[in-house]
This record gives C-alpha cells, sequence and structure tokens, in this order.
C-alpha cells in the first residue's frame, strides 16, 4: 500500500467507493488520511462476515448485521474509517475528533453521502473532557481508533477515553503504528493495566493494505479477577 499526498484518497469497500478529501497543509493532523486509517478498514472488509456465509477467525468480532452495536470512533479526521465501517454493516455509530478538524470530517461527510445513502452521526469530543465523554452515553460495544497515538500529553488522556468508553464486554479496535517512542511507550504501559492485548497477525491484514510499519491490535477489558491477580503476583 502506497501513502499519498494526493489531495482525494479512494478507498473501495466491498461494492462502493469512498472518495475522501484531505488537506496536508493544514494545522491539524486531523485533516490527512493516515495510512492506519485504510489499513484498519481494509482488514474488517477482508473479514467482516456478509450475511449466510461461513465464519472466520473474526467473524464473531465483526459481525455487525447478525447483532446491532454502538459504536464510536475516536480522532476520526477525515472519516476514512468510520465510513468504511457504516457501508461494512455498523449502522450505529459515531463520530467523533475535536472542534477545528470537524470542517473537514463534515465536508467528506457529505461529499460521500450519495455513497453512504445516510448523514452519519458526529461529535465534538476532546478525550480529557469528562461532559462529553458522559454526553454520549457510554458504553458502546465498539470503540474505533486509528493513528490517533503520537503526541505523549494525550497518550493517558486517550487510554482512560477509552476505558470510559467501552463497554465492560466491549472491544477497541486500534490502528496503530509507532510515531513517538515517548508516546508508544506511556500509551502501551497504561493499556497494558487496562486492557487484554491482541495483535493481529500481520498476514491477516489485507494482502493490498499491509503497510509494514502499521498495526492492527484489538483491546479488551480485564476483567476484576484478572487486574486482582496481577496484583497478587507483583
Amino acid at each position: 500500500m502506497k501513502f499519498t499526498d494526493s489531495p482525494v484518497i479512494e478507498l473501495p469497500i466491498r461494492d462502493a467507493l469512498l472518495s475522501i478529501q484531505q488537506d496536508n497543509g493544514s494545522m491539524h493532523v486531523g485533516t490527512s488520511v493516515w495510512p492506519c486509517s485504510l489499513v484498519l478498514a481494509k482488514f474488517v472488509e477482508r473479514w467482516a462476515p456478509l450475511p449466510n456465509t461461513a465464519t472466520n477467525p473474526y467473524s464473531h468480532l465483526l459481525d455487525f448485521h447478525s447483532t446491532r452495536r454502538r459504536a464510536i470512533e475516536l480522532g476520526t479526521g477525515c472519516g476514512a474509517a468510520g465510513m468504511a465501517f457504516y457501508l461494512l454493516g455498523l449502522a450505529d455509530i459515531v463520530l467523533t475528533d475535536i472542534s477545528p478538524v470537524m470542517p473537514a470530517l463534515k465536508h467528506n461527510l457529505k461529499r460521500n453521502k450519495p455513497v453512504l445513502n445516510k448523514s452519519l452521526k458526529t461529535s465534538v469530543l476532546y478525550w480529557n473532557n469528562q461532559d462529553q465523554i458522559n454526553a454520549l452515553k457510554p458504553p458502546f460495544d465498539l470503540v474505533i481508533a486509528a493513528d490517533v497515538v503520537y503526541i505523549e500529553e494525550s497518550a493517558a488522556q486517550l487510554v482512560r477515553a477509552m476505558e470510559a468508553l467501552v463497554a465492560d464486554d466491549g472491544v477497541v479496535l486500534l490502528g496503530y503504528q509507532l510515531r513517538s517512542p515517548e508516546a508508544h511507550k506511556l500509551f502501551w504501559e497504561m493499556c497494558a493495566e487496562v486492557f487484554l492485548i491482541e495483535k493481529v497477525p500481520h498476514e491477516d491484514l489485507h494482502p493490498d493494505y499491509g503497510y509494514e510499519e502499521t498495526d492492527v491490535y484489538i483491546l479488551r477489558k480485564k476483567k476484576k479477577e484478572e487486574e486482582e491477580e496481577e496484583e497478587n503476583v507483583e
């Protein structure tokens, strides 16, 4: 997969084609389409089961048709992953980001409305704003995030937001690439305290979107007894 500076990124999802406009020259990283969002979207496309199809290793995780799930995306940016998840059957999803990125997100949602056939829900969310988190009425069955760990100062806020938003039996799907060694260290140290961490084997990523430095992780909340066992070991 080649990452491009092109002003428009096209992302095929099943029989649809998303057209995502980006602005790499803006002051905000959220107005660019980052590789992790494409890698995550195409991983889900590869394994999300269609109705009445054979099961696969990720069928239960990615079956958005049999059971209605509430989902939220953190740091949506231009909307590539969130729109892709919606097209793959995740109908109840809210896309979030900070205020300065909202115009780019809403522009791309409007741009792709003929493909989506509806206006997806959006909400301004700063990860350290508890009132905004509460207003979203968690918990969510699925929390989605891609390329959101790049500043040490926000890493702790992100982990706390994920913990507050995801249900006890829910899942965080994370597209990840190392951007900052300091943020990387803090983020994964904090994640290990809260979540069981599963790294998707690279061969399970979409063959055309297997960006070598990008990974997909599945995070599940630790149960109380697991946390207590770890404390006893320490």
